[in-house]
């Protein structure tokens, strides 16, 4: 790619973005370099963008996939870079991750960065010929998600979103109950998330920590002055920076009620209430919230289906005794699955039942080595693009019903929202003027 990290990189135009996928797919697809034509008999070398808690755990457990290494890490904190780098065996540690794009020897990319990286990072991953595990949200905002499926259509490249239920073999399993017509139709999911979190406290801007490029974590959102409550970890609850706990562990629970219920489109009502209920202190998200999502009908003479979602961040009272799960709801039953390993069936009368055994080969490997298959094999991931976009929008959708404390109206073919100039500008977000990760900039 070229870059020149001693100067700012112009934004590059849609069109030679998507001029630069399109070469990226003709690779991928054809005669693609050694990187990207990893087979079994080959190494794959990966790295990583983002060396947080999370961007650790995923590295090493792709690090554990017969043939993968991580090769290179990237942080703007050099402190977590360099001890990334020990944790995993890679050999480079940097802050700028231009670097891993420009190694021909790197074939994919995590990115575990915070969310509002999360779209530019893999955007320029992607136009760099990068396959790319990407973490959970995929997107800050609508628009970004849909910029970002678009791209990962045309590159060929394999795109693993980090929503791990997917390759959770007991949600796959329940998920397989209910396509068989364990409950009758499924037409509501009511899925929660539940737990006490701690006050982020008030704050006041500072210098950053010694080794922090603050600069380049700010990255394409608007500069603002460093503050310790918004940085590691805590950068989720405000607005500039991440997606709330809607976003957060709320992503894995939308994710697995949107695919058990069967839904693949947009929903076209949306509902939220909600706001900081319990919190004193500097975060803007809600730490309370619920939201309601209806989906028309996917066929005629079909019914709509309705997902709920609950969200208290001060309590240690959840259903089931599980501070996240799903709950299906059937015309003739009710299934319940949590990832923290529960599953149960009742009938119609609410009377308990066995949960039939899986009757089909259960899921095998972890979700980072389904990432590795698919590359190998060429074929598309457990969470590819397509599905982290649909369930990536309830999060968008959710998060602005709440905010604005209204319901929407969802044009499902667009994804606009209909007749509300406020919360349409909310689909999208406003960068820094000129910077070089600005995802698409128009000429």
């Amino acid at each position: 790619m070229g870059w020149n990290l001693d100067q700012p990189r112009s934004a590059p135009t849609r069109r030679d973005f998507l001029r630069g996928v399109s070469a990226t797919a003709t690779l991928a697809l054809g005669a693609a370099p050694a990187a990207s034509r990893a087979t079994n008999l080959e190494p794959l070398r990966v790295g990583l963008i983002g060396c947080g808690r999370q961007g650790r755990s995923v590295a090493k457990a792709m690090a554990a996939v017969p043939g993968v290494s991580i090769s290179a890490v990237c942080d703007p904190d050099a402190t977590r870079a360099d001890a990334a780098a020990v944790e995993c065996g890679a050999g480079e540690s940097v802050a700028d991750f231009r670097w891993l794009l420009d190694r021909p020897d790197l074939a994919a990319v995590i990115i575990a960065t915070p969310d509002h990286w999360h779209a530019p990072a893999a955007l320029l991953a992607l136009a760099a010929g990068k396959h790319v595990y990407l973490e959970k949200p995929c997107s800050h905002t609508f628009q970004e998600a849909e910029f970002l499926r678009s791209a990962a259509r045309q590159s060929g490249l394999v795109v693993q979103h980090g929503t791990q239920s997917r390759s959770n073999p007991l949600i796959a399993h329940a998920v397989h109950l209910l396509r068989d017509g364990v409950i009758g139709d499924v037409l509501v999911a009511k899925a929660w998330n539940i737990q006490r979190r701690e006050s982020i406290g008030h704050d006041q801007p500072s210098s950053p920590p010694p080794g922090v490029d603050y600069d380049l974590w700010v990255g394409p959102a608007p500069l603002v002055p460093f503050q310790a409550n918004r940085f590691h970890y805590h950068w989720r609850w405000w607005h500039i920076f991440g997606c709330g706990d809607i976003g957060n562990d709320g992503t894995h629970e939308l994710d697995y009620a949107r695919w058990g219920l069967g839904v693949d489109s947009l929903p076209a009502r949306v509902a939220g209430l909600g706001g900081k209920y319990h919190f004193d202190d500097d975060q803007e998200f809600p730490d309370t919230a619920s939201l309601a999502f209806e989906f028309p009908a996917d066929r005629p003479g079909g019914h709509p289906r309705q997902l709920l979602f609950e969200m208290r961040l001060w309590s240690g009272n959840y259903p089931h005794n599980c501070d996240s799960g799903v709950e299906f709801q059937g015309t003739d039953g009710m299934l319940f699955v949590s990832k923290r390993g529960k599953l149960e069936l009742l009938d119609g009368r609410n009377k308990r039942q066995e949960v039939p055994a899986p009757g089909t080969p259960s899921l095998e490997g972890s979700h980072q080595a389904d990432f590795v298959a698919a590359i190998r094999d060429r074929r598309e991931p457990r969470a590819d693009m397509d599905e982290a976009f649909l369930s990536v929008a309830l999060v968008h959708y959710g998060n602005i019903a709440v905010r604005l404390g209204r319901s929407l109206t969802i044009d499902t073919p667009t994804g606009l929202i209909a007749g509300d100039a406020e919360a349409t500008a909310l689909l999208g977000r406003e960068y820094r003027t000129g910077h070089w990760a600005r995802p698409l900039a128009e000429p």
